[in-house]
């Protein structure tokens, strides 16, 4: 036996590379976005910031406020909150708010912008109505700055530093590193042990499946469920799954067990076969045995001229083809039961419409029913698509109806009903007459079986007809039958019909 070769790597040691893996893509990716785009993050949230601030300006210089000590206080905070250093003075140039984080170093700044004095290492970022936003470059560090003369005469500057952003970047990125390589660890070690819990059962679902292919179906997966019965994840329903499987095997393995048995029992009974085959043989010799005697006896009359006038000679004549005929019919029915019974003629499954059938044929039988004074009743069905061997299901119709024919008395009328129901039609031939002694029903189906030995001969019956229909259905796995009523005898037979969707939607409401 072919075994697999172990993995190199388990699931646990896979489980927690992928998450390492994971881990320093994402520290990778933060980065790079840290490189590339923490610096241009980092001066849009300063202008936001100093933008705010010029907004308090404004206002309170449009409202006269800006010497109140609610906005001294308003602006206090915003400085020391955002370190944020800012210097306000009047159209009189009187100094009328400084900030107390160095405010003063910046009046004579503002007096310089406002003689048009701007200095060097000046970067505009953008350039207002009243206001310049602007980067200036200084011995200790790179400063935001704006400053502007609003139209009530007020002028102001705020300037506030901005750090190193490639420092910023490279500590964030260092610090990120740290981090994240001990988060990396910590999680490889949880996800080591946590992987545990989940590799255990997936190896006791690998053991039991080791054991299913050695035919040991003892072995079943341990539900873990919860109090209430529902399944907690995927690898219970794989479980549930597998002992399923495990059953399902054990009694397919069983069945075939039973059928080798059967099969092993069918082999001792070869005796018995050949014991029906010598039966078989002997009862064709006995069905023969009369019509062979007959045309022997008529043919030896002829060749003897034992008879008186031609009328006698035609009358020897027509009983030795009479005999032959009957001979032929037989010899034929009997290769047709021969190869349905053995299986050699294939059964031909088609759709085709009964009711056609039933009407055809009838049509054509009145050639023989109207002579009788036989009056065939079939209501007008609509049509009736079935699935099966359409020459097949002719012949046993016509086994049917030509019983019926033979056996019609009474007020000589023949039936031909047609019932549905769900997946089935059942076809129906009664005819008036005598009923069928009960101790005689069981045994219609045999070959060569005949309740009225004496009628049979009249009509040429070889009493193999009935056992052709039996034959027939059971090929297409379709059920037979005889009942016996007040006034005659109902021979039925059943086909599987042509589902389509309308005739399912009345199903389902019937």
């Amino acid at each position: 036996m072919i075994r697999l070769k172990k993995r190199k790597f388990s699931i646990r040691i896979q489980f927690a590379l992928i998450f390492i893996t994971m881990m320093a893509a994402a520290i990778l990716i933060c980065f790079i976005f840290n490189t590339l785009f923490l610096g241009k993050y980092y001066l849009q949230k300063k202008r936001g910031i100093i933008k705010e601030a010029y907004q308090s300006i404004r206002a309170a210089a449009v409202s006269d406020s800006y010497g109140t000590d609610e906005f001294k206080e308003e602006l206090e905070k915003v400085c020391l909150t955002y370190n944020i250093t800012i210097c306000i003075v009047d159209v009189d140039s009187e100094v009328r708010y400084v900030s107390q984080n160095g405010g003063h170093q910046l009046e004579a700044k503002l007096f310089s912008y406002i003689f048009g004095y701007m200095g060097e290492n000046v970067q505009v970022l953008e350039q207002g109505e009243d206001y310049q936003l602007q980067i200036t470059g200084q011995g200790h560090g790179d400063y935001l700055e704006m400053y502007g003369r609003l139209t009530s005469g007020i002028s102001f500057i705020m300037q506030t530093p901005l750090e190193s952003i490639r420092e910023s970047a490279w500590m964030a990125n260092r610090f990120m590193e740290y981090v994240g390589l001990l988060v990396a660890l910590i999680g490889g070690v949880v996800i080591w042990f946590v992987m545990d819990r989940i590799t255990k059962p997936v190896m006791k679902l690998s053991s039991i499946s080791e054991q299913m292919v050695q035919l040991n179906f003892e072995a079943k997966y341990d539900m873990n469920r919860h109090p209430h019965g529902l399944v907690k994840d995927e690898i219970d329903v794989l479980g549930d799954n597998i002992n399923r499987l495990s059953e399902t095997l054990e009694k397919s393995i069983s069945e075939l067990k039973t059928a080798n048995n059967e099969l092993k029992r069918d082999i001792e009974n070869k005796e018995k076969i050949d014991e029906m085959r010598r039966e078989f043989l002997a009862n064709v010799s006995h069905e023969l045995k009369t019509p062979i005697a007959l045309i022997q006896g008529y043919a030896e009359g002829l060749q003897e001229c034992v008879f008186e006038d031609d009328a006698s000679r035609d009358y020897y004549c027509e009983v030795i083809v009479d005999e032959a005929v009957k001979m032929n019919q037989m010899v034929k029915r009997l290769l047709t039961l021969n190869e349905l019974e053995f299986g050699n003629d294939v059964i031909s499954m088609e759709r085709f419409d009964l009711v056609t059938l039933l009407k055809n044929y009838v049509q054509s039988a009145m050639i023989i029913t109207q002579p009788k004074g036989i009056r065939v009743d079939m209501p007008d069905y609509k049509p009736l698509d079935v699935w099966a061997d359409e020459f097949m299901t002719e012949e046993v119709f016509m086994n049917y109806f030509t019983n019926a024919v033979n056996h019609c008395e009474g007020e000589k009328r023949i039936e031909i009903r047609l019932e549905t129901e769900p997946g089935r039609a059942r076809v129906l031939v009664f005819n008036t007459g005598q009923p069928i002694p009960e101790e005689a029903l069981g045994y219609l189906w045999d070959k060569f079986y005949k309740v009225d030995k004496a009628r049979t001969r009249e009509y040429g019956g070889s009493g193999v007809g009935l056992s052709i229909v039996k034959a027939i259905q059971e090929s297409m796995h379709q059920q037979y039958g005889v009942e016996n009523r007040a006034d005659g005898v109902l021979f039925w037979f059943t086909l599987e019909t042509v589902r389509t969707e309308l005739s399912q939607q009345a199903d389902e409401e019937a």
